[in-house]
């Protein structure tokens, strides 16, 4: 089980977070996973079967020096922690896309991993006010600091219903 890494999280619970409580400058930090030879041999196995993520003596003499998780794996666990924790489970509408997609070093079997998140852009739609975008810096880092995968995610989220009298 994962959980909140920072000494600050979100006021408002993940089943009652709408859009205007993703505020801009807001840093996140949740984790940890931990990553296995195993799972990585498995994910690649299905997805992404190059040698250097599915053959252990191939990976040792390729450019990485040893077995490496595939980026999009890395996408996947980075995925896995939005949305347990950073994703609102009932203002989230969907994501136009992510820009600045980059793999910074190579996900590796034993690598401890936390997801950062900054909301860097908070604005309601100019077309539809019942709604906004907010755009976050996703980053997750191993045990040393270093980027498996970074991105910046941009989201649909609903605004928070008005409260009647």
């Amino acid at each position: 089980m994962t959980r909140s890494l920072g000494a600050t999280d979100f006021t408002a619970p993940i089943d009652d977070r709408w859009f205007d409580d993703y505020v801009e400058g807001a840093q996140y930090e949740y984790g940890l996973l931990t990553v296995s030879e195993e799972e990585i041999l498995r994910y690649a196995e299905q997805f992404d079967p190059q040698p250097i993520h599915i053959d252990p003596g191939f990976a040792v003499s390729g450019p990485f020096g040893g077995l490496i998780g595939s980026g999009w794996h890395s996408a996947g666990l980075a995925m896995r922690l939005l949305a347990d924790h950073y994703l609102s489970k009932v203002a989230s509408l969907a994501s136009p896309g992510v820009d600045e997609l980059r793999w910074k070093v190579p996900l590796r079997p034993g690598d401890q991993l936390r997801l950062r998140a900054t909301v860097l852009e908070s604005r309601v739609s100019r077309s539809k006010p019942d709604r906004g975008i907010v755009v976050t810096q996703v980053e997750l880092l191993n045990q040393d600091d270093g980027a498996p995968i970074s991105f910046r995610a941009m989201n649909f989220l609903a605004v928070r219903p008005a409260q009647n009298p």
